[in-house]
């Protein structure tokens, strides 16, 4: 195919995916970035969704999660891809900095890149911890309790932290 018979836009396109200089020993692993920005959008998308029936009442939020699941056309679907895309996100994440640890990106020059990319990964955790007890039923509660009372290991100020997270001396 002759380039400078193409339109502007088609040479840009052809110049980016059909001759584009890559490295030889290219693989699938170097996706990963990409492969966790889809799980980040279907994760966006789905809790969007979710979130327009959902009420965050003490008293409601397990009631508003079975209406998600019993009531809403396909919300069955949208809470099951949202809780399993949270998994796959989080799988995608470990390859992804599996690969990067493998081939010394945390190393001069991309060390602020690294950086950045663990402070994401921690508050991707914080953000699953909240989503985990959203909903509220027993495995939400415990979950809640055995993760903030984590912070009790603290030496001097654990135990005032969980106070201060709980918002008192207990969730009830």
């Amino acid at each position: 195919m002759r380039i400078k018979n193409l339109s502007t836009e088609l040479k840009i396109l052809y110049t980016s995916a059909v001759t584009y200089p890559a490295p030889s020993n290219l693989t699938y692993f170097w996706n990963f970035g990409v492969y966790a920005l889809v799980c980040l959008l279907i994760q966006i998308v789905t809790g969007i969704l979710l979130a327009m029936h959902y009420t965050s009442n003490i008293d409601l939020a397990f009631l508003s999660v079975e209406h998600i699941m019993r009531d809403v056309n396909y919300g069955w679907l949208m809470r099951y891809t949202h809780a399993n895309g949270a998994s796959m996100f989080f799988i995608v994440v470990y390859i992804h900095t599996l690969r990067n640890i493998y081939y010394g990106s945390f190393m001069y020059p991309r060390q602020s890149l690294w950086i950045v990319g663990v402070t994401i990964f921690l508050l991707m955790i914080i953000t699953a911890f909240l989503g985990y007890v959203l909903p509220w039923g027993q495995m939400s509660f415990w979950g809640a309790t055995v993760i903030t009372n984590l912070f009790s290991a603290i030496p001097f100020f654990g135990n005032e932290i969980v106070t201060w997270l709980w918002g008192g001396f207990s969730y009830w």
